[in-house]
């Protein structure tokens, strides 16, 4: 599912771009299968298809997804994904890290609010990763008894 918030001063495709590539790392768009339809997003969202054409042009820029020509668009590596965001993350920690020093957070009073921001996160999201799973399960169902009913 993807929400997108309307005072979030970026872009449209941008939010778009980046729910997709979150839906891909949790697992919810596989590697391979097929992505929504540019129309069939674009109405579910209730926004303009060229908004979702031009998220699905940005993703495959950077390799994050495939386009077969009259079969539609299909998720690529998300090694590579988890790669580059793994590379954007190394990157704001660095920013963090400078600026810990330069008020005097020492390494280790930074690396222990990391683990304890990480391990709240963590048990904060939890829930949200079993409501997920359990999601997913009854997709999965669902897709049986379709197949059984054809």
């Amino acid at each position: 599912m993807i929400l997108l918030d309307y005072k979030d001063s970026r872009p449209i495709y941008e939010q778009v771009a980046e729910k997709l590539q979150e839906l891909m790392l949790l697992g919810v768009l596989e590697e391979d299968s097929q992505m929504p339809s540019v129309r069939s997003l674009a109405m579910e969202l209730s926004i303009n298809p060229n908004t979702i054409q031009r998220a699905y042009g940005e993703l495959e820029r950077n390799g994050f997804i495939y386009t077969v020509k009259g079969r539609g668009s299909f998720v690529g590596s998300i090694r590579k994904l988890r790669n580059a965001r793994g590379q954007e993350l190394a990157r704001k920690m660095e920013g963090l890290a400078q600026e810990a020093r330069k008020i005097g957070i020492s390494r280790q009073e930074f690396l222990e609010t990391a683990g304890e921001v990480y391990d709240r996160y963590a048990s904060d999201h939890s829930e949200l990763s079993e409501d997920l799973e359990e999601s997913e399960d009854s997709q999965k169902e669902n897709q049986k008894g379709e197949e059984k009913n054809v």
